[in-house]
Order: structure tokens, then C-alpha cells, then sequence
């Protein structure tokens, strides 16, 4: 065996969506991070191994931005035909293109060392290589989904439901208990121009007729992903995981018996074929941190008023039953939550242990909330909100805590700049860009998308100009864009049933794909350069160069012939 001694600013456990983010948030913010993920590949429920598509916050105006809304766009310009390997790739490629992150993959945490109430360092096994690693770190990030660091580290946590009376929610049990949501085996298939036969494996469930699937739409329709195979929330939902694979893979192998060849469906469906049925099952929850805010379903139903929001939700309260495929009613209940509601900073750091953040489904909520919060959008700004937060407690020596309660005004005009959207808050343009005098005042930022009907943003074609004029000159080392990207386009990023028509993803016409920045110079315009925008909604361009105007000419569009500018800021 090799042993192997890191050591980082911060230590992320966990390479799902939020920490996928958590992590290219501290590190392009500065500090360096490892990224410590027990699989092969990035994206944890969103991954090749699992194959959940990408939920978030519904409504007009509602999708989120910030890094996850890079990785989708990413995905749309690199991936059209929705292919699981390209998009495992997409947020390989953010993670390693960062200088500022060591990526650590198939490596388990298995313990930590402690100093008082903080960690001060977690061991990790690479079985590939047969190494330990073990990372010393100033700071600690559990987005592992079942908050393994703070289960080696003794961290308040919670597991099951609330009583009702605890929080008063309406929609807990009356007695709080040890059930949680379950976990699902999902599977894709394909349409093709010739008939395909089937033979279920011989330990597969045999399913006669679709009574036996009590209110589950078990066709190949629409947006069908057979999320209601799930099993495991009145069990362990850690300790008894082999079980559940073990049942969901005989429910999964037994539906597509059903599907193929069961005699209604054995026509309609004999050119389709399965090709991928996931055998590592997708966990909707176990642990929960403890915070300085346990966010409950009040909390969710109220708008979440939070003086400290650094994130938001907008999904319903998803509360699905414990029994999951055996329960013979509805196997959720969609009960109602505003989009958008706040989240708070609160929630985002253990109350015990004072160097440990929490992003994920793991934050600090009640059951009732999570069965909002826990959808893998919203856990992706929860850990860009984290990575965030951790670099600024890193410059200013202090706790997790203190961050929220020193410097929350920097946390989250950081997170706007970064352009992430917190309801009721408005980004600040400082420094050079609020010091010129601008051709397009909305330009300067502040909301950043349209909302709720109002829309300040620089409506261009090609051929529009935007222009900054300073009383002298001045150094201009960057320039920041927020274009449109559509915050209403419906596509998944990823397809489980795949037609043999299936449209291609594209980038969204909205956006700008071209433009040119020009500065003047000794009372002369020159070039600053043309600029190739491969899909993105933020865009930062790096300058080196002293000027007393500058402007940017729109030279070419994704497909629209106007288009929205959010912001232009300089810096």
C-alpha cells in the first residue's frame, strides 16, 4: 500500500453536482481544493452510474444560473445527442481545467482526525492505485449526499422524519420515526427500426398486469424515467443499500419483461431495446447536518425571508412515501412550495464542528423541507454558495459562522457576480463600473435575468454597441458578460427513453456567439480583440489594457436576430 499526504485550504467529500460545484467556486475564487469522490465519475445522482436528470426550481423565469447553468450549456454545445459518457465529461473537464483543484476519484473517505471541535484532516482509500491519502485541510465540505464526514467527526445530524409537532408542519407525521425517502435503479432504452426480443433474467420479477403498478404510468411516454421504482425508505438507507439494489434490479429487469413482452405490449413496443439499467441505486436521503437554521416546511411555505439567502428553491415539497413501489397509493405527493423560496447561509455549516460546511440534500433542513431541497439544481447553487463561502473565510481567517456574520454583504454580491440569482437581492457594480458614465444603464447589472416581468437588460442585434467613458484613463483587466440563455427553455439534459426522431439539443438562439471590445486610447479606437462565446450565459473576458472608453460591438448571435445583455461590467 502507498500513503500519499495532501494538503488544501479546503477538502470536499463528495463529487456530486454540489460538489462538483462547491468545488469550481473556492477554486476560481481563489484557494485550493481537493475533491475526495468514492466513484469513477463525477455528477453522483446526475452521473453516468445513475442517470438522473437535472431538476430544479419551476416556474417563468425560474431556471438557475451560476455553475450549473454552465455545465448545462456546456452540454448543449458539446453534446447533442444527449450521449451519458460525453456528459460525465462535461464536468470532468470544469474540474480538471482548474489549476486550484486536485481531483481524487474512486477514493472513499474512512476517517478523520480531530483538533477540538474542527477537523483537521480525512483519510481516503483509492483502490484502483492501493493508495491512502490522507488530506490535511483547513476547511471541510460534506457534499456526499449521507454526510460521511460528519458521521466520522460525531456532527449533529438528523435521520427520518419530524414529528409534526416539533415544527409545526402540516405535512409530517404526527409520530417522527426512522423513514425516509427511498432510492431507484433507473434504466434507459432506445426506439430502433427493427424488432428486438427479450429474456428476462430468471430472478426477475414477473408482473402479469398493470394493476400491480397501483397509480405508476408504466409506458414509454414523454418524459417517463420510472423514478417510482423505488424501494428502501422503511429500511436503513445506508446500511441496507446491497438489499435495495438487490430488489430494485428484480422490479427493473421484471418491468421491461412487462413492457416487452407482456401481450398489450409486446407490438407496441417490439422495436424498442434496453440499453442501460443503472445497479447503483440513486438516494434521495438519509443524514442531515445540524446548522444554525434547521429550514422546515414553514420556512419553505413563508418564501424563506432570509437575511442571509445565499441560494433558492422552487420545487414542490416532493414527499415521497416511505413504502415507495409496495405502497399501494400515489407514490408522492406534490404539496405546494412558492418558486422561488430563499435558503439561508445557516443552513450551510454544522453547529458543532467549526470548520465543516454542508451542501446537497444533506444541508440543514427537516425532512418536510428536503423533500424540496433535495433536487439536484438547487443542491448545485447550495454548493456554489458553500465553495464560495469557504473562500472567503479562507482570506478573512474566521469560521464558517463568521462568514454569515461579517461578511454575508461579500458572500453574496460574490455569488450575483458569479451569477447566481438571490430573490429580493440586487448585484452592486463597484469600483470602474459604476464610476463611468454608460451608454446603456442597465448594462451596470443588478438583476441579472427578467424577472417576474421586469427586464432591464440591453436589448442588441448585430451591429449594437454598448460603450463605458471614464474622466481619465484607467486599467482595465476584465470584462464581465451576463447574455441571455434562455431561463425558460424546457429540455432535460439528458434523455431516458430515446426516439429514433429525437430532436438534437442546441444552443440556445439567444445567446450572443460573437463580438468584438474596442478601447480608446490616446484619442483612438484599436481592437481589444473579437471574442468567441462557445455557448455560456456568463462570459468573463481577461484584459490588460489602459483606456479611457471602451466598448463592445455584437458581431454575431446563436439563431436570434435581437438578443438580451443582462450586464456588462468591467473590473
Amino acid at each position: 500500500m502507498r500513503e500519499l499526504k495532501l494538503k488544501s485550504d479546503l477538502l470536499i467529500v463528495g463529487g456530486g453536482l454540489s460538489g462538483v460545484c462547491a468545488a469550481l467556486a473556492a477554486a476560481r475564487n481563489g484557494i485550493k481544493v481537493t475533491l475526495m469522490h468514492d466513484r469513477p465519475v463525477l455528477g453522483g445522482n446526475a452521473s453516468s452510474e445513475i442517470r438522473m436528470w437535472i431538476c430544479g426550481a419551476r416556474g417563468d423565469d425560474r431556471r438557475e444560473s451560476g455553475i450549473v447553468e454552465e455545465i448545462l450549456l456546456d452540454n448543449l454545445y458539446r453534446n447533442p445527442e444527449r450521449n451519458y459518457s460525453v456528459w460525465d465529461s462535461v464536468m470532468y473537464s470544469l474540474v480538471k481545467k482548474e489549476s486550484n483543484i486536485t481531483l481524487l476519484l474512486n477514493t472513499v473517505c474512512t476517517e478523520v482526525a480531530m483538533d477540538g471541535e474542527k477537523i483537521a484532516s480525512a483519510r481516503g482509500y483509492q483502490s484502483p492505485s492501493q493508495t491512502w491519502y490522507t488530506v490535511e485541510a483547513d476547511y471541510f465540505a460534506d457534499c456526499s449526499g449521507d454526510s460521511i464526514l460528519g458521521v466520522l467527526a460525531k456532527a449533529e445530524l438528523r435521520y427520518g422524519r419530524e414529528e409534526r409537532q416539533e415544527f409545526n408542519e402540516s405535512i409530517a407525521p404526527e409520530t417522527g420515526d426512522k423513514k425516509t425517502m427511498g432510492m431507484s435503479c433507473l434504466f434507459q432504452c432506445r426506439e430502433t427500426d427493427e424488432p428486438h426480443d427479450f429474456i428476462a433474467p430468471e430472478w426477475a420479477y414477473r408482473y402479469q398486469d398493470e394493476s400491480e403498478f397501483n397509480f405508476r404510468d408504466c409506458e414509454l411516454v414523454g418524459l417517463q424515467n420510472f423514478w417510482w421504482i423505488e424501494v428502501g425508505g422503511s429500511a436503513d438507507a445506508l446500511h441496507d443499500v446491497d438489499e435495495s439494489r438487490d430488489e430494485l434490479l428484480k422490479i427493473a429487469f421484471g418491468i421491461w419483461d412487462f413492457l416487452k413482452n407482456s401481450p398489450k405490449n409486446r407490438e407496441r413496443y417490439r422495436n424498442w431495446t434496453l440499453e442501460w439499467v443503472g445497479f447503483l441505486p440513486g438516494k434521495r436521503e438519509s443524514y442531515r447536518y445540524v446548522g444554525d437554521h434547521i429550514m422546515n416546511q414553514n420556512d419553505v411555505a413563508a418564501g424563506g425571508k432570509f437575511d442571509d439567502i445565499i441560494a433558492y428553491g422552487g420545487w414542490p415539497m416532493d414527499d415521497h412515501h416511505p413504502d415507495g413501489f409496495y405502497y399501494p397509493g400515489e407514490p408522492t405527493i406534490f404539496h405546494p412550495a412558492p418558486s422561488p423560496f430563499g435558503i439561508p447561509y445557516r443552513s450551510l455549516y454544522s453547529r458543532n464542528i467549526s470548520n465543516l460546511f454542508c451542501a446537497g440534500r444533506n444541508i440543514s433542513v427537516t425532512h418536510s423541507a428536503l423533500s424540496s431541497t433535495r433536487v439536484m439544481a438547487t443542491c448545485g447553487t447550495l454548493g456554489q454558495a458553500a465553495g464560495t463561502a469557504c473562500a472567503i473565510a479562507v482570506k478573512n481567517h474566521c469560521s464558517p459562522r463568521e462568514v454569515g456574520q461579517k461578511h454575508l454583504d461579500e458572500l453574496q454580491n460574490t455569488l450575483m457576480r458569479d451569477d447566481i440569482w438571490l430573490p429580493g437581492k440586487r448585484f452592486a457594480a463597484n469600483g470602474l463600473t459604476a464610476s463611468a458614465e454608460i451608454s446603456c444603464e442597465g448594462l451596470r447589472g443588478g438583476l441579472n435575468r427578467v424577472i417576474d416581468g421586469v427586464d432591464e437588460s440591453f436589448t442588441a442585434r448585430i451591429g449594437s454597441q454598448a460603450e463605458y467613458r471614464w474622466t481619465a484613463p484607467v486599467k482595465i483587466r476584465n470584462c464581465r458578460f451576463i447574455f441571455d440563455s434562455d431561463l425558460n427553455r424546457k429540455e432535460k439534459n439528458i434523455a431516458v427513453l430515446h426516439w429514433k426522431k429525437m430532436p438534437l439539443l442546441t444552443t440556445p438562439a439567444t445567446l450572443v456567439k460573437r463580438f468584438k471590445i474596442e478601447a480608446l486610447t490616446d484619442g483612438k479606437w484599436v481592437d481589444a480583440g473579437e471574442f468567441f462565446n462557445p455557448g455560456q450565459r456568463l462570459v468573463n473576458i481577461p484584459l490588460d489594457i489602459t483606456c479611457s472608453a471602451l466598448r463592445f460591438t455584437v458581431l454575431e448571435t446563436y439563431g436570434n436576430e435581437t438578443v438580451k445583455i443582462f450586464a456588462w461590467t468591467v473590473a
